[in-house]
């Protein structure tokens, strides 16, 4: 795993940059690095266990693709270098270190019968929540029960996640002389609307999530002092809970305010997964923790149950100097095959 994941280091795969990485990962894969047939779709690779017929079906997925690299960097973030049990490179630990221990534990679950359809997947540009990536990959792989997205969580249990979605807001006024009578001003329409994403608050509240948060974070408006705005546009931040659709928070807000509202994407809606889930009663059973993250993922492209868990840690993600701790990949393997070993989801 450690030659690997160094080898991976040593070639940059920035998003939408990813094809010499995967080219490489993919010639590993089918030389011996994998048991099973390897496939490839753009620049995604997946490999799966044998077809299982009314089986379930499990996917592993982390991605290849990472952000660039900083100035901040006190060496060359691909040479990857072990200092004191740490692995340092970039992608070491965001997300590279769930790429090989998950292909390991799919090499370890694979060895023997399991009551599941496995599927192993390396995809791209999730950094950028591009189309090319997991998204592409999907409408390949057939029906999925349950998905286990590789990200660095300290192996503890993130089975909640918050999505994303931003909002071009417009409120539509009448310009006119601003020292007379005149006009109808955008800026005070869009205020009632601006106090509402303020104040409102969502019924469904998530023990991990808390509520859904809405922040208005832009607004622009107005072409001089002496002229009263006909048009006033304001960005609204929302970040969902994992208990409502994208698609429902837009209904709600479009029922509650005046001025056009239109969203950017829909895709990325927040994720959760009950506790009384197999995979999560057997992670409880292993010691493992829970919490809900407020980073996104592949987990917010998926329409199946998900849980995202892997080695490392993300406040390491982004930094310069970034890295994964060697105890970390093996204990990643152990608790992986432990959690899924055998793992009856019906």
């Amino acid at each position: 795993m450690q030659e690997l994941l160094k080898q991976l280091i040593a070639i940059p795969s920035f998003s939408r940059e990813e094809k010499e990485a995967v080219d490489f990962l993919e010639k590993y894969m089918k030389e011996g690095g994998c048991p099973t047939p390897v496939h490839r779709v753009g620049n995604n690779l997946w490999t799966e266990s044998e077809a299982a017929g009314d089986k379930p079906a499990i996917l592993l997925n982390a991605h290849i693709d990472t952000v660039r690299d900083s100035a901040a960097w006190t060496f060359d973030p691909f040479k990857a270098k072990t200092v004191g049990g740490r692995l340092y490179g970039l992608g070491s630990n965001d997300d590279g270190a769930s790429l090989v221990t998950l292909l390991e534990a799919y090499r370890r679950l694979t060895a023997k019968p399991q009551p599941y359809r496995l599927v192993y997947s390396v995809t791209a540009e999730e950094e950028v929540g591009g189309t090319g990536g997991l998204e592409m990959l999907l409408p390949h792989i057939g029906k999925i029960d349950l998905g286990i997205i590789g990200e660095p969580t300290g192996m503890d249990m993130a089975t909640a996640e918050k999505g994303l979605m931003v909002l071009d807001c417009t409120a539509k006024g009448v310009s006119g002389h601003a020292a007379r009578e005149e006009g109808v001003n955008a800026i005070y329409k869009a205020l009632d609307d601006i106090e509402w994403f303020r104040n409102y608050r969502f019924d469904r509240v998530s023990e991990f999530c808390g509520g859904v948060k809405m922040s208005v974070t832009q607004i622009n408006a107005g072409t001089q002092h002496n002229v009263v705005p006909d048009c006033c546009t304001f960005v609204v931040d929302v970040r969902g809970n994992g208990l409502y659709s994208n698609l429902e928070i837009l209904d709600i807000v479009k029922r509650n305010v005046r001025c056009e509202v239109k969203a950017r994407s829909t895709r990325h809606n927040g994720a959760s997964i009950p506790l009384e889930h197999p995979v999560v009663r057997r992670g409880l059973q292993l010691g493992l923790g829970t919490f809900g993250s407020p980073t996104t993922s592949n987990q917010s492209i998926c329409p199946f149950t998900t849980l995202k868990i892997g080695p490392g840690q993300s406040s390491r993600s982004h930094s310069a100097d970034e890295y994964i701790l060697l105890e970390e990949l093996e204990k990643g393997v152990q608790t992986y095959f432990g959690l899924l070993d055998s793992l009856e989801l019906n």
